[in-house]
C-alpha cells in the first residue's frame, strides 16, 4: 500500500516516518525548500530538527504528485486549511481510496469535524480520524506510545489498524469518530486553561480540578453531537487532554502558559512556528455549545480570553465566584 501524508509539520512528519517502515510513504510540504532537505536531506529543521528521518521516507512539495502516489491518504493540514489543501488534490485522489484526518480542529464557519470535509470534498472513499496522546517528539524519540484510529467500517479499521500499528506505537480501533474527534478537537481548548492556571501559578489542585472539569465539559458536548461516553474516558479523550495539559511540548499548553504571565496573544502566536488549534477552536466550541444547549463554563472563560473580552485573572476569578452544585452539572 502506497501511503501519502499531507502536511510537513512535527506530526505529519512523524506519521509518515511511522508508515515508511512498512510501505513506500510520500510526504507532501508546502515549502519546495522543506520537501527538497526532507527527500535528500532525511530531517525536517523546521520542526524535528533533533530527528533523523528514514531514509525510505519521500517527500514532494507537488501536490499533485503526493495525491496521484496515494493507496491510503492521511491529512495532516490544520483545520483552517485543510479544505483548500483537499480541494487542489481532488482531482488526483484516486476512487475509493481511505483517508484519515490527523488534525484536530473543527472548519470555521462550517463547524464540521475533519473527517466530515473529507467526505464531502472526497465522497466515496471511507474517512478515519487518527487521535490520541501522541506527542511527535517522543514518538520519534521511541518512546512507548498509544493512539485511536477510528471509522464506522471494522474491516477499514482493522486494514488501518495494521498500517499504523508498527513497534511502541500501539493502535486501537473505535467506530466512534464524532466522540474521537471532539476528544481531540476540544481538549486544546482545556489545555489554554492548565496553562493559564500554570502561568498564574494557582497550583497543581486547581489544575487538577480544570482538567477533570474540562473533560466533563467536551464530554457533556461529545455526547450531545452523537459522541459516546466511554470515549471521552478512553485515549482519544482523558488520554490526550491530560497529555496537553500537562506537557511542555504541548502548544495549546505554552500559549495558555504565556497568557498566564501575562504576555498578549498576538506577541504568543507570532513567536511560533506551528498551530495551536485551541485558539480558533475556543470560540467555535462555544457556537457548537450554543446549538446543542450545552454549558461548557471553562471553555465561556477561556474564550474571552483569547478575543480580549477577558483577562486571565478575570477568567478564573470567574469560575471561582459560582457556588458548586453536583459534580454531574455545569458548575
Amino acid at each position: 500500500m502506497r501511503v501519502t501524508v499531507l502536511g510537513a509539520g512535527s506530526w505529519g512528519t512523524t506519521v509518515a516516518s511511522i508508515c515508511c517502515r512498512r510501505q513506500p510513504t510520500l510526504l507532501w510540504a508546502r515549502d519546495p525548500d522543506l520537501a527538497k532537505q526532507i527527500d535528500e536531506e532525511h530531517r525536517n529543521p523546521r520542526y524535528l530538527a533533533d530527528f533523523p528521518l528514514p531514509e525510505e521516507l519521500r517527500s514532494t512539495a507537488d501536490l499533485a504528485e503526493a495525491a496521484g502516489h496515494a493507496d491510503l491518504l492521511v491529512v495532516g493540514v490544520p483545520s483552517h486549511g485543510f479544505r483548500a489543501v483537499l480541494q487542489e488534490a481532488a482531482p488526483h485522489v484516486r476512487p475509493w481510496i481511505p483517508v484519515v484526518s490527523i488534525a484536530k480542529g473543527l472548519e470555521e464557519g462550517s463547524l464540521l469535524r475533519m473527517t466530515e470535509v473529507a467526505a464531502r470534498i472526497l465522497p466515496g472513499r471511507p474517512t478515519a480520524a487518527l487521535s490520541g496522546p501522541n506527542l511527535a517528539k517522543e514518538i520519534m524519540a521511541g518512546y512507548a506510545a498509544a493512539t485511536v484510529v477510528a471509522t464506522e467500517d471494522a474491516g477499514v479499521a482493522e486494514a488501518l489498524q495494521r498500517v499504523f500499528h508498527i513497534g511502541l506505537f500501539r493502535v486501537y480501533t473505535n467506530h466512534d469518530v464524532v466522540g474521537v474527534e471532539v476528544g481531540g478537537a476540544l481538549k486544546n481548548v482545556i489545555a489554554i486553561a492548565a496553562g493559564v492556571g500554570e502561568g498564574l501559578g494557582v497550583g497543581d489542585n486547581s489544575r487538577a480540578a480544570v482538567i477533570a472539569r474540562g473533560l466533563a465539559e467536551l464530554t457533556r458536548l461529545g455526547v450531545a453531537m452523537g459522541g459516546e461516553p466511554t470515549t471521552f474516558a478512553g485515549l482519544a479523550g482523558l488520554g490526550d487532554l491530560l497529555a496537553t495539559c500537562m506537557s511542555p511540548q504541548s502548544r495549546n499548553r505554552y500559549v495558555g502558559l504565556q497568557l498566564g504571565r501575562g504576555r498578549q496573544l498576538a506577541d504568543i502566536l507570532a513567536g511560533m512556528n506551528q498551530v495551536a488549534e485551541g485558539v480558533r477552536t475556543a470560540g467555535l466550541v462555544m457556537e457548537l455549545a450554543a446549538r446543542y444547549q450545552v454549558e461548557m463554563p471553562i471553555c465561556s472563560r477561556i474564550n474571552g480570553v483569547v478575543t480580549g473580552r477577558l483577562t486571565v485573572a478575570d477568567a478564573y476569578r470567574g469560575l471561582l465566584r459560582v457556588r458548586p452544585g453536583h459534580e454531574s452539572e455545569p458548575y
